[in-house]
């Protein structure tokens, strides 16, 4: 599809503004919306890709060539704000782009917006973004980040998010979208806002499996501005009859919709001739809390230096910088970002490092060793990405903490998953996602393939989604 062409039509423009103020009245998941933006002109030295021998990479850069697409607002794209969803950061434009806008911008896709989120992404619902309360586009009672309701009700054809416990793949399955987490290193971070810097990575949401991988195909590989990156294998496993999908059995507090979609989704794999193994994983009870202990410590080190004196909101009327800084944390960071800043700063005082977040480092230790056991007797983890669909606004039963025990799994030990739609029960979507080892993406797009040619048919577009094409050639 030529997108540059389809774009730059008046009348297309006109229908896609109107299809984007139509949904954005709703949902509002844009922070900032500009369709007049327009990717920087290449030269052939710089539309050369690293991996241009890579045939998958090259059609890739094909598919996503001139295409619009949504950021999460912890991503830096220059000329746009970086508000991270906090009043903090509310004013802040963006110097530079993050190493991600970079790759893209070698194929012309074009940043057309950045999405509203939880305050410096500490959520997955954007129910603690000082800035704006989004709405999830399958039912308007309910809420989403705004990444996933965007893509979702067909704004963007993709988006870039960060996973830092399940920040990506959550809002895709409540949307009903596709939601990579990919290896952490995999993907450089240069340009992320960080929260929590052993967990967090870029990933990649759309309705589309193909677009999900080309884009990771796309930004993938080294950065010699992000030390935590490497060089990414080009060979890889290929699933095969004899691949064996690992899944947890017994009562793992699923509500009755999950629960059906996760009996129902491994049905298909053994219907397909695929090997299912029930498998046990004696320390899920552990992975909040480990996730939580280390993510606050690290979070607490990552923002301290919003004290306004460099950059960021100002408080006004104090008398020194102590009091500046003092005021200004208190009045600019939302109840969530305080809380974490305070568990954070409390796991590592002295007395109390070696008794939680150094413990915590040592359970993290033990869940990485038992997630490769697991591996040695399946290629695949089958796992629930929330036990509920989506919640309603404000709903506090739902949006409680134990809701990262599923997804935090793969942050914790680095390791790829991928949210894939599982149906559609009591009118609302439902998630699943697929857990490889790492550098085996390609296991969990070929997976999530078996799935979408079983289910395409029972999961519809909700009334009112559309595409940019159906938009475009509408009255045509």
């Amino acid at each position: 599809m030529e997108w540059n062409k389809i774009l730059s039509d008046k009348e297309n423009k006109k229908r896609y503004t109107e299809y984007v103020n139509e949904w954005e009245n709703k949902i509002h998941s844009f922070l900032e919306f500009d369709l007049d933006r327009q990717a920087p002109a290449q030269t052939a030295e710089q539309n050369v890709l690293e991996s241009e021998k890579e045939s998958a990479t090259v059609r890739a850069a094909q598919l996503i060539s001139g295409m619009p697409y949504a950021v999460k607002d912890n991503i830096a794209v220059k000329g746009y704000r970086l508000t991270c969803g906090s009043k903090m950061l509310k004013d802040f434009v963006s110097p530079y782009n993050a190493t991600v806008i970079e790759k893209l911008n070698t194929v012309e896709a074009v940043p057309v917006g950045k999405c509203n989120m939880d305050e410096f992404a500490m959520g997955y619902s954007a129910s603690s973004s000082a800035l704006a309360a989004t709405s999830n586009p399958r039912d308007l009672e309910r809420s989403s980040d705004g990444c996933a309701a965007g893509v979702a009700a067909g704004i963007v054809p993709f988006a870039l998010g960060s996973d830092t416990g399940g920040d990506v793949r959550q809002p895709a399955s409540l949307c009903g979208i596709y939601g990579l987490k990919p290896t952490y290193g995999s993907v450089s971070r240069y340009g992320l806002v960080a929260h929590a810097s052993s967990f967090d990575v870029i990933g990649v949401l759309s309705k589309e499996l193909t677009i999900v991988e080309s884009v990771f195909n796309l930004i993938k590989g080294k950065d010699e501005k992000d030390h935590t990156t490497a060089g990414y294998p080009l060979a890889g496993k290929s699933l095969s009859q004899k691949s064996v999908f690992g899944y947890l059995g017994g009562d793992i507090g699923l509500s009755e919709p999950v629960k059906q979609a996760y009996k129902n989704n491994i049905d298909i794999l053994k219907a397909k001739g695929y090997g299912v193994k029930e498998v046990t994983f004696p320390l899920l009870e552990y992975v909040t809390p480990v996730y939580y202990t280390i993510a606050a410590a690290e979070a607490s080190a990552s923002l301290a230096k919003y004290n306004g004196i460099r950059y960021g909101y100002r408080s006004k009327g104090t008398d020194s910088p102590l009091e500046l800084m003092k005021k200004t944390r208190r009045e600019a960071f939302g109840d969530e970002v305080k809380l974490r800043i305070l568990l954070g700063t409390y796991v590592l005082r002295s007395g109390m490092k070696e008794k939680y977040f150094i413990k915590a480092q040592k359970i993290r230790t033990k869940i990485i060793d038992e997630i490769n056991s697991l591996f040695k007797s399946v290629d695949l983890l089958v796992l629930p990405v929330f036990p509920t669909t989506a919640c309603k606004h404000n709903d506090a039963e739902c949006g409680n903490r134990v809701q990262e025990k599923f997804t935090a799994i793969a942050n914790l030990a680095g390791i790829p998953a991928l949210s894939f739609p599982a149906g559609i029960y009591d009118n609302l979507p439902v998630g699943l996602q697929f857990l490889a080892p790492q550098y085996e993406e390609k296991l969990l797009f070929q997976a999530a393939e078996i799935i979408a040619k079983e289910i395409a048919t029972a999961v519809p577009n909700a009334p009112g989604f559309k595409t940019i094409e159906e938009i475009c050639t509408a009255g045509r």
